[in-house]
């Protein structure tokens, strides 16, 4: 089961920066492949800024409640595939970090 980094993260993988009962998308870094709460936990801790994973990464997404690794396609849906938890349609927000999800998200 992949490990999620951050501050202060709950079971979920919510953390100290975004803890609604839907900020449970856990994101990978590209640069250090690991998965982060958000992206500003990863700035705090790892050394180095986040940077998105390729579209075409086989796992760029883990649901926070049920631990499972997603696709770009799976996270899509708006919801974990396996447990059917909402993920937060706010991550849209920051499409400046996120812009290959903003692109999925916008097709």
């Amino acid at each position: 089961m992949p490990k999620i980094n951050g501050l202060h993260v709950d079971s979920a993988g919510r953390c100290q920066h975004y803890h609604t009962e839907v900020d449970i998308v856990v994101l990978k870094c590209a640069k250090c492949q690991r998965y982060y709460a958000c992206y500003q936990c990863h700035d705090e801790l790892a050394g180095h800024h986040f940077a998105p994973v390729d579209i075409d990464d086989p796992t760029p997404v883990l649901c926070g409640v049920c631990r499972n690794t997603l696709t770009y396609q799976q996270y899509r849906l708006g919801h974990c595939p396996y447990c059917g938890h909402a993920f937060n349609p706010k991550c849209q927000l920051h499409h400046d970090l996120f812009s290959i999800i903003m692109n999925l998200f916008n097709q």
